[in-house]
């Protein structure tokens, strides 16, 4: 074993040791980059890119990178890369429906999908040539998972190298462990996001009640009727003008002496 194997396997064996400091240096900056994606505000491009700069400091021999998304409706796309040809290289893929990035991003692919030469590999006809053509010619695609629930969409971390024969199992583990972040940091902002929008999507809807309510107690006042035939003469209203309901309730609350409505039929 060469002296980086045997820091690579000492390094790994301490990962999810609490309260022991780090042997080597790769534990300390998995354990920068898991900082820096917890502290950062998150937005699923920040985390894409923290990930993508982080695996081309990390894994040897990553001469380009980039991030396969798979959409709803099945079709996939890279909305980050270190280089333009790492996105043609990935259509190449996407329009092919051919080569690891598709593969591992697919929700039942293969947790890690390479190749050491790209040009003879028959699996991918049409991928493999074309990345040896542009002077890629090893491959290695790690899916992320950042969503557990239906329609489960999920992507790749994909990593082109200019050498044959590149990306040994400790490149592989690195990727593995970078693409393990990405999924959970991308889980996480999901969430966050979810929660920000299910907050924002309340707080309309309380607002929407408060002033539904001072349009209906304008209405009680000004004419002497009870609370549900307010709400009936703000219904009609809302419709026959074909203004939301809430925005009609806004306007006569705020220039009530201004808006006149027309009275509920009988």
């Amino acid at each position: 074993m060469s002296v980086g194997e045997e820091e690579w396997a000492r390094e790994r064996a301490w990962f999810g040791r609490d309260g022991e400091s780090a042997p080597g240096p790769l534990a300390r900056q998995f354990a920068d980059l898991t900082r820096t994606l917890l502290d950062v505000t998150p937005t699923v491009n920040g985390v894409l890119k923290l990930v993508v700069g982080a695996a081309t400091a990390l894994v040897p021999d990553a001469d380009l990178v980039s991030v396969t998304l798979r959409d709803v409706d099945g079709t996939f796309h890279t909305p980050v890369e270190t280089g333009p040809v790492a996105s043609r290289l990935d259509q190449v893929q996407y329009d092919h429906g051919e080569g690891p990035c598709v593969e591992s991003a697919r929700p039942d692919g293969p947790a890690v999908g390479w190749s050491q030469d790209l040009g003879s590999d028959p699996r991918w006809p049409a991928f493999g040539p074309a990345a040896a053509r542009h002077g890629y010619h090893s491959v290695l695609a790690t899916a992320l998972l950042p969503d557990a629930r239906p329609p489960r969409l999920s992507g790749a971390l994909n990593i082109y190298s200019h050498a044959r024969g590149a990306f040994d199992a400790r490149a592989i583990d690195v990727a593995l462990l970078l693409a393990t972040h990405a999924s959970l940091a991308l889980a996480h902002t999901e969430a966050v996001a979810s929660a920000e929008l299910e907050a924002a999507h309340l707080r309309r809807a309380v607002d929407s009640r408060d002033v539904i309510g001072q349009a209906k107690g304008i209405l009680m006042q000004r004419r002497g009727i009870t609370a549900d035939e307010a709400f009936d003469v703000l219904r009609r209203a809302s419709q026959d003008l074909n203004v939301k309901l809430a925005d009609l309730a806004k306007a006569l609350a705020s220039r009530h002496t201004e808006v006149e409505l027309p009275a509920a039929e009988a």
